[in-house]
This record gives C-alpha cells, structure tokens and sequence, in this order.
C-alpha cells in the first residue's frame, strides 16, 4: 500500500510448491497471507475498477474477461540459441551457388565502409542470439471463458513455449 510502500500494488501467486523448494523468505510471505507456497509470484498495479481483493484469496478467470474481450499478452519467446543473419534477419545470402561462391552462401557480406569511418556503426545486422525475448502481442481476441477449468480460449498467436507463464492485459 501506499503508507508502506510508497505505491499501490497487488501480489498475485500461482501453482502449488512444496514447502522444502521455496525460499525460507518466502515461504515467511506466504504463511503471513495464509496461503500455501506457490510457484511464481508476481506483482502487479492496484488498478481493479470493481474486483475487491483480500489477501489469501483465490482468483478465478471469470472475475477478469468476458467473451468477445479485446486483451494484450506478453510472454518470453521461444529462445533459438546463437543464430547466424539468413535465419535471424532473413538475410538472403551471397548470390548464386556458381562462379567461385565457395563456402559464402549463407554470409552477412559486407558490414561496413572503408579507411572512413573505419568502425562498425551500432545497430548492424549481425549473428546473434534470437529468441528467448519478452514480447507483447496486442489486440487478442477472447474466445471463450472457461470457468469450470479456470481457462481462456484466445485466438492469435501468444508468446512463449506450451506450459509457460504469460501475463493477459485488458
């Protein structure tokens, strides 16, 4: 709250953990709440228009979307590892496969000019990491509420890999 923290704010947990595997301090967080030891815990603005919330309660889909509903979505996609320009930026490679190309097909080329500026300008195209990067993708549609197994049907692609955490933004 406010007086405290200096900020409004609300702690919200999910999944069940064993007690031995959570942090001693958290595990102090979680009996002053009177919940069980939960997976992941984040934090999020005190910004509800009409949900009322106490701690230790159980929050359920239904009390945030509707059918129809519009929502942002963001997550950590996919990591790929290092990568090289051809798959990372769609680099299109050195040319044909004949006359001399031997071993440059997939290369970035040239990265840069001569004895003037004699340096690389920053924010070049070059082989790097990829993936493994928090993204939003707006504008989402909800398709359906499922209440009775507290999911959402949305349409669209959303960012991460099967079974991990994603945060939904009206």
């Amino acid at each position: 709250n406010t007086e405290k923290d200096g900020y409004d704010a609300v702690q919200l947990a999910h999944g069940e953990q064993k007690e031995s595997r959570v942090p001693a301090s958290m595990q102090g967080h979680f009996k002053k709440a009177g919940v069980s030891p939960r997976k992941t815990v984040r934090e999020f603005d005190a910004d509800f228009n009409d949900i009322v919330l106490k701690e230790g309660m159980e929050i359920s889909v239904d009390q945030f979307l509707q059918e129809g509903q519009f929502v942002d979505i963001s997550g950590t996609s996919k990591g790929k590892g290092f990568q090289g320009v051809v798959k990372r930026h769609g680099f299109g490679g050195v040319g044909q496969a004949t006359h001399g190309q031997h071993n440059r097909l997939r290369a970035p080329g040239s990265i840069g000019a001569a004895s003037y500026p004699a340096r690389v300008f920053k924010g070049i195209r070059m082989a790097g990491q990829t993936g493994n990067a928090r993204g939003t993708q707006p504008n989402l549609q909800v398709l359906k509420v499922l209440t009775d197994k507290n999911l959402i049907l949305v349409k669209g692609s959303v960012p991460g890999a099967k079974g991990s955490y994603v945060i939904i933004e009206k």
